[in-house]
């Protein structure tokens, strides 16, 4: 066969592409990866990927494996998780694609149960979803997507729910409240603020109601049963009924594998979506895919064999180690503070309003100037709660088992780069609502054009952005800009920002 390009050169130019990202390993960048420290772990998820590289997991009947290294990887988590209790209490679980998939398909189980229990049909009423503001925004997807009204409780400063605010959105009939609730979401830990958020005391008075309860463990799941003094947090709850946990996370897989379990064979399987109704192959998918790649699923069912609960406790401790050492150095930077009292291994940090202005820090200038000196940490933008309280803007770090072996060049980074902007304000918005208001534009979301005319104004050229390395640039007038303004507004300029990173030039 003649090829339109010899395969070494394509290669050679994918590798081109890659030296441009941020590193993948190596710890320089606190989000979105999960380095291990373990080369000897990527070696055998990759040896593993190879192997399933051609299978589908649409059919577990036509290739086996698929349905063994499920089977394994259900009971891995199931029993770290505390599900294997016999008899009805058991759980039983899929494995997705990552976890978003996993709380999506929560979610839309506890909608069409709620549903079915009444005698309603999809789109016949639309219940309500309780979760903190802290929730992860797949529950805001999965809200979107399947007709349920979310019901945001508003959290302490720290970032942690009480109890009983959550409560105080349930009843039922019979207690003359609303039973309108299709389900109840709580994190452990939350991602923007790593709060613990109360499992025991919000599934307690979600079961006197009725009422299930969702554990988003997705961040959490593979690390906190080796963290300790933690009140329990996972299926060994009573009234939990379901849970999700990401392998890509604290177990090391590659992207995208997670697993969400169900307690109860009935529960799992209103998961399911199962057709006749068409004249091809009878489709039954426990996912939101049909066709998925075997690849992930190998290499976590293969990372769990080889570390297996010991390899994984031990893995637990460096992150802690590392995430204890962070919280202490961070603490002793003047102008910063953690937020709250972080669990597991990740954290937040805000400007210290106890500081004076002049010796202040705010932690999205810091985190860009934390970039220039090689690492990468994440912005996140304040939030207004439904009751008026603000949550700070911060910088997240998450922290894995890597982080240890650099706390000694992570560390004087993080100091230094507060030397240099102590003192210097977070940018004014004010070129972006400035470019917003000559444009005339009404506050529906803007156009294309108008979009990135707005993110010239902030210094993001989409015409240049990916030609030369990571990174957009600084990204604390973007997120500036996104607190002052609407919503609407803010989704679209980002919107537009990642739709341009992919068209053709």
């Amino acid at each position: 066969m003649r090829f339109a390009e010899a395969p070494d050169e394509v290669l050679a130019r994918l590798a081109t592409l890659r030296e441009r990202d941020a590193p993948t390993h190596g710890g320089h960048v606190l989000s979105y990866v999960y380095d291990s420290g373990v080369p000897a772990l990527d070696e055998v998820a990759a040896a593993a990927i190879r192997l399933m590289q051609p299978v589908n997991g649409l059919d577990p009947t036509t290739f086996g494996s698929v349905a063994a290294l499920e089977r394994d990887l259900v009971a891995f988590t199931r029993d770290l998780l505390g599900g294997g209790q016999a008899g009805d209490g058991e759980a039983v679980g899929t494995v997705t694609s990552g976890g978003t998939e996993s709380c999506l398909l929560a979610v839309k189980t506890a909608r069409d149960a709620w549903l079915a229990a009444r005698g309603l049909a999809p789109g016949a009423a639309r219940p309500r979803l309780v979760a903190p503001t802290t929730a992860h925004a797949a529950f805001h997807k999965a809200a979107h997507y399947f007709g349920l009204e979310l019901d945001l409780v508003p959290v302490r400063p720290d970032g942690a729910v009480a109890a009983e605010a959550v409560a105080g959105r349930l009843g039922t009939d019979g207690d003359g409240g609303p039973d309108d609730v299709a389900l109840v979401v709580v994190s452990a830990p939350s991602y923007p603020h790593a709060a613990l958020d109360p499992v025991a005391d919000v599934a307690a008075a979600a079961a006197a109601q009725g009422v299930p309860v969702h554990v988003d463990a997705c961040i959490g799941g593979m690390a906190l049963p080796f963290w300790p003094d933690l009140p329990d947090w996972d299926l060994r709850v009573p009234g939990v009924t379901s849970l999700s946990v990401d392998l890509h996370k604290y177990g090391y897989a590659p992207k995208g594998v997670s697993v969400l379990l169900h307690r109860g064979r009935d529960r799992q399987r209103g998961q399911y979506f199962a057709t006749t109704r068409w004249p091809g192959y009878p489709v039954v998918n426990p996912t939101m895919l049909g066709s998925r790649s075997g690849g992930p699923l190998a290499a976590a069912w293969a990372i769990t064999q080889v570390l297996g609960r010991d390899g994984l406790a031990t893995l637990a401790d460096r992150s802690r180690q590392a995430t204890e050492a962070l919280r202490d150095a961070v603490g002793q930077i003047e102008g910063l503070r953690v937020v709250g009292h972080p669990t597991g291994p990740l954290l937040a940090v805000a400007s210290d309003d106890a500081a004076g202005a002049e010796r202040r820090v705010d932690p999205h200038v810091w985190a860009d100037a934390v970039t220039a000196h090689g690492w990468v940490l994440q912005a996140q933008p304040s939030h207004r709660q439904p009751d008026g309280t603000v949550l700070p803007h911060t910088t997240h770090l998450t922290v894995t088992p890597v982080t240890a072996s650099v706390l000694d060049e992570l560390v004087p980074a993080l100091v230094a780069a507060a030397d240099e902007v102590r003192g210097t304000p977070r940018p004014a918005p004010d070129a972006a609502l400035g470019r917003l208001a000559a444009t005339g534009a009404p506050p529906t979301p803007p156009s294309s054009q108008t979009a990135a005319t707005l993110l010239a104004g902030l210094g993001l050229d989409t015409s240049r952005i990916g030609d030369d390395g990571p990174g957009v640039g600084p990204m604390a007038p973007l997120l500036a800009a996104v607190e002052a303004l609407p919503a609407p507004t803010a989704e679209r300029l980002l919107v537009e920002l990642l739709a341009r990173l992919v068209e053709p030039r």
